[in-house]
């Protein structure tokens, strides 16, 4: 499978909090791309899933993302950089029973690169959209991408992935989530 299916997808929301949002260089692009995704997540019936590094000291989700979010949404705190170091993490991806996870978040060359990483050894089909992920320098954003990709991560972008999750413009849900990215 590389085309994402919405039966078959999980999208993942790594760690979009804001002390950690204000360091990135590309902050702005990084919220609003979020935002929509997890909006399509919502509209389209998409299981969705929310990391959160040390809330205690970081904050929690940005209220931006946070309120777009489907209300189904499943929400972890964690401490390891993967969010599969944890176990209840582990323990919910398995159980949603999906196959093809949808990556966006902070920070690209630490938790989602180490994240995507770990989703693809556990077998899950990762796409990453790379305008949904960012660092606090450029050049490690740049590092992160080129690591997941030659991992095996699907490159992708908001618009792509919710294309893809649509299929077809007589999908009863085109307007709505096409007006997102208008």
């Amino acid at each position: 499978m590389t085309i994402l299916n919405k039966d078959s997808s999980v999208l993942l929301i790594i760690d979009v909090q804001e002390k950690l949002l204000n360091a990135q260089f590309n902050k702005e692009e990084i919220a609003k791309k979020t935002a929509i995704l997890a909006e399509a997540a919502s509209i389209l019936n998409v299981a969705t899933v929310v990391s959160e590094q040390y809330p205690k000291g970081l904050g929690h989700t940005v209220g931006a993302v946070k309120d777009k979010l489907p209300n189904s949404a499943v929400f972890i705190q964690k401490t390891s950089f993967s969010c599969c170091g944890e176990e209840n993490f582990r323990n919910i991806v398995k159980g949603l029973n999906k196959k093809q996870i949808i990556v966006c978040g902070m920070e690209t060359h630490v938790c989602v690169h180490q994240t995507v990483n770990d989703l693809i050894v556990m077998g899950f089909e990762v796409h990453v959209a790379q305008d949904a992920v960012g660092s606090r320098k450029e050049w490690e954003y740049n590092q992160g991408i080129k690591r997941m990709l030659n991992n095996g991560a699907l490159p992708s972008t908001t618009e792509t992935v919710i294309f893809e999750l649509l299929r077809d413009a007589k999908n009863s849900n085109f307007k709505a989530v096409q007006s997102l990215i208008k």
